[in-house]
């Protein structure tokens, strides 16, 4: 009778398959939505960002042209 595989044992076998599939790992690092203020700023960048928008006159034309007549 064979031992269970340990967790770190499965994970290394799992992981040498996805390599010999072509992957490799990366490591992403992501703002932290747990953080005091995160909200406000994601609503300073958007305001910042619809404001810049709305600024630029090609961008509108373009928006108006592609929601025209036969937008789905």
């Amino acid at each position: 009778m064979t031992m269970p595989l340990s967790v770190k044992e499965r994970v290394q076998r799992h992981r040498e398959v996805l390599r010999a599939s072509g992957l490799r790992p990366v490591q992403l690092w992501v703002a932290d939505t747990r953080r005091p203020g995160f909200d406000q700023e994601c609503l300073r960048q958007s305001l910042a960002v619809a404001q810049a928008d709305l600024a630029d006159q090609d961008l509108m034309d373009f928006l108006d042209q592609a929601s025209g007549p036969g937008f789905a």
